[in-house]
């Protein structure tokens, strides 16, 4: 019979207890909300002129859709601002997220 060699694990980058690295499009989403947010604007406003519905726009802002950089680049445009700034803050609280320590909270009830 032939020798077996067991094959290892590959190394784990975060333990299991730590929470789970965010999605590019949950943290995309939550930026769009945020500028959409500071101008005061309604889903439908920045929707018009990205030229999407407003049902696609709140499936973006909730991390539920995947857009192309096509449309990216166009909630971008209505929101006065490029894709290229918006993933570069995306890649700037990415790497913010990842060098923050776990944090364990506890809730009390009243």
């Amino acid at each position: 019979m032939a020798d077996v060699t067991p094959i290892e694990d590959a190394p784990r980058r975060r333990t299991p207890s730590a929470d789970p690295e965010p999605l590019w499009r949950e943290v995309l989403g939550e930026r769009l909300r945020e500028l959409r947010a500071d101008r005061a604007e309604t889903l439908v406003d920045t929707a018009r002129r990205a030229g999407i519905s407003p049902q696609y726009l709140s499936e973006i802002e909730r991390g539920i859709k995947e857009p192309s950089s096509e449309m990216i680049s166009a909630v971008a445009g209505a929101l006065d601002t490029s894709l290229a700034e918006i993933a570069s803050d995306i890649g700037r609280d990415l790497t913010r997220r990842a060098a923050a320590p776990a944090r364990v909270g506890f809730a009390l009830a009243a």
